[in-house]
C-alpha cells in the first residue's frame, strides 16, 4: 500500500508544465517585471499549493461534500477570482524597462492555488487516483507534496523565465496585446477545462 510515485510524478509534470491560471500568471509576471524579480512571487506560488494539498490529504474534500453550499460557495469565488486574473494578465503591458511599479511578491503568489480550481482539481486526481486503499494519510500526503513540490520548483521558474525573454523580443510591438489576451484567454480556458472535467467538482 501506498503512493505510486513514478506514475505521480509524470501525471504531476504533465500538469504543472501545461498553460493554467497560475503559469499563465507567472508568465505575466516574468514579462512585466523581470525574472529576478518575480522570483518572490514564484515562490509564493510553489509553496501556495501546500496550503490545499494538506487538507485536501487530511479529509478536507470530505468535509465540503457534507457542506455542499460552502463548496459551491468556494468554487464560484475560485471562478471569479481566476476571471479577474486573466482581465489583470490581458491588460497588463510588458516592460524592458524593469524600474517602475513595484512587482508581485511572495504573499500575493500564495493565492494563486488556493484559488485555482486546476490545482484543486489536480491534487485530488492525486489522492483518488494514485494513492492505493488503506495507505496511512500523512505518508499518501507527504508523497504527493514532495513530488508537487518537486515539479514546481523545477518548471515554475521555466514559465517565469519564458515570460522575461519574450518580453525582450515582443514588448511594445502589434503582438503584445495579442499575446496577452491569448494567456488570459488560456486562463479563462484551463479553468474551465478543470470544471467541466471535474463534474463541477474541481
Amino acid at each position: 500500500m501506498g503512493l505510486a510515485i513514478a506514475s505521480f510524478a509524470a501525471f504531476a509534470a504533465s500538469q504543472v508544465g501545461t498553460p493554467g491560471p497560475a503559469n499563465m500568471a507567472l508568465m505575466a509576471t516574468g514579462a512585466r517585471y523581470g525574472f529576478r524579480r518575480a522570483l518572490p512571487f514564484v515562490g509564493g506560488v510553489i509553496l501556495g499549493k501546500q496550503l490545499i494539498i494538506w487538507p485536501i490529504g487530511f479529509g478536507i474534500m470530505g468535509w465540503l461534500a457534507a457542506y455542499p453550499a460552502v463548496f459551491e460557495m468556494l468554487k464560484w469565488a475560485s471562478v471569479v477570482y481566476i476571471m479577474w486574473l486573466a482581465w489583470k494578465i490581458a491588460n497588463l503591458r510588458m516592460s524592458t524597462e524593469r524600474g517602475g511599479d513595484a512587482a508581485p511578491g511572495f504573499v500575493a503568489g500564495l493565492a494563486i492555488h488556493p484559488l485555482n480550481p486546476k490545482a484543486w482539481a489536480m491534487i485530488v486526481a492525486g489522492f483518488t487516483g494514485f494513492v492505493d486503499a488503506g495507505t496511512d494519510p500523512f505518508t499518501a500526503t507527504l508523497g504527493i507534496a514532495a513530488v508537487l513540490l518537486a515539479c514546481q520548483c523545477l518548471l515554475h521558474p521555466v514559465w517565469t523565465f519564458a515570460g522575461d525573454r519574450i518580453a525582450e523580443v515582443v514588448a511594445g510591438t502589434g503582438a503584445e496585446r495579442i499575446l496577452m489576451w491569448t494567456l488570459a484567454a488560456l486562463t479563462v480556458a484551463s479553468v474551465l477545462y478543470a470544471l467541466l472535467r471535474g463534474g463541477g467538482d474541481a
